[in-house]
């Protein structure tokens, strides 16, 4: 599995918003020229962003984009649906087979396990608890948390010198 580039953008955009020291909107000028990527294509990305509640966009002159809610309570998993999307990431499409109805007929066999259920994919279980734990583990890392990391790092580099 592979995310976009879109999202790599969409999370370091927020980072960038939710600099502790930032005390004003950043106009998407700033924002592409600090990630090195063109504004019409950066604005697209934030664009979403808004559209979810994410980001806010701060109209004027010297307008431009702020986060809409504290960076504690955005997650990796938040702005990876927004940008991705929210489907599935796998979808068993071999239900009818014979290598499916084998694996359905040896499962129910084992003692001690619970009988699959009718077109129940075996396979597609070991996908869904790997998303489930790669959900659970975005849902714990917010733009905050990187935050308070990057500063931690920086703080302990400064101590060294």
């Amino acid at each position: 599995m592979q995310f976009s580039k879109s999202t790599d953008y969409a999370l370091h955009a927020l980072l960038h918003l939710g600099h502790p020291d930032r005390h004003h909107n950043v106009g998407i000028k700033e924002l592409s020229a600090t990630l090195g990527v063109s504004e019409s294509y950066l604005s697209k990305i934030m664009s979403k962003l808004r559209q979810d509640g994410i980001v806010r966009a701060v109209p004027g002159v010297n307008g431009g984009y702020e986060l809409a809610r504290p960076a504690e309570q955005i997650t990796f998993l938040d702005v990876i649906q927004v940008i991705e999307g929210r489907q599935q990431m796998f979808e068993c499409s071999n239900s009818k087979s014979q290598q499916h109805q084998l694996l359905a007929e040896e499962g129910a066999a084992q003692p001690n396990r619970k009988r699959p259920g009718q077109g129940e994919c075996l396979v597609e279980q070991v996908m869904e608890g790997a998303q489930q734990h790669l959900y659970q583990y975005l849902r714990e890392h917010t733009i905050q948390s990187v935050l308070d990391e990057a500063f931690k790092r920086r703080h302990h580099e400064a101590n060294k010198k």
